[in-house]
């Protein structure tokens, strides 16, 4: 029997295969112009795991097969410094040939958090709990990704994290309190006054694994 998918989530899928392919092309095109071994190799292993992804994606929406995607892992994270130190201004290039390395790290630092924004939108939006749960999945690993990209800049003083005082900082967390969603908090009270036991709420974490059910409300 012919596997069906919704109209719209076909739609939703030709957006993030044509991103998938942009993205790819664009980082095998800034490869070229990388200086620092550290960025090319995190280009080469990011447009490895992103191929693979795409072909996984064309094997389940063309043959229907089943595949158990993967999600990108970060190799030897780094802490993230915090901090303002005199950042280098930054403009537009006249030319590609201009291009450096801070340069190549933010258009691929661009490109991730689109994909992620992209396919998370998409999966929201799928009937078929196996496309849905590799588009989460891949969400996650262009988060990932981007992650990635973001404190080997970080570490490198191309993207510098500022901060604020303090006492300014804890003010404004300190804003929101807890609330008393519990048993014997402002719930349970109103549910004793109209004669009522309080309702037993359980909290679970929704299961994403291949062939988990559906959770399109």
């Amino acid at each position: 029997m012919h596997h069906e998918f919704g109209a719209h989530e076909i739609m939703e899928a030709h957006e993030v295969m044509t991103s998938t392919i942009n993205g790819i092309n664009t980082f095998e095109l800034l490869r070229q112009y990388t200086n620092d071994p550290q960025l090319g190799q995190i280009i080469d292993r990011q447009v490895q795991f992103m191929k693979k992804e795409y072909n996984d994606m064309v094997s389940y929406l063309t043959h229907h097969r089943g595949v158990t995607p993967e999600t990108y892992h970060i190799r030897n994270e780094q802490p993230v410094n915090y901090g303002l130190r005199n950042p280098s201004p930054v403009s537009p290039h006249e030319s590609a040939g201009r291009l450096n390395d801070r340069d190549i790290a933010s258009i691929m630092l661009g490109k991730t958090k689109c994909g992620a924004s992209i396919k998370i939108k998409a999966a929201l939006e799928c009937a078929d709990s196996q496309l849905r749960h590799m588009l989460t999945r891949a969400a996650i690993s262009c988060a990932e990704q981007s992650y990635e990209i973001f404190t080997y800049m970080n570490q490198k003083g191309m993207y510098q994290v500022p901060t604020m005082q303090q006492r300014t900082m804890s003010n404004f967390i300190n804003t929101f309190q807890p609330t008393g969603f519990t048993q014997g908090g402002a719930l349970g009270d109103l549910a004793r006054g109209l004669g009522n036991p309080a309702p037993d709420i359980n909290f679970r974490t929704p299961d994403l694994s291949p062939g988990g059910p559906n959770l399109i409300s």
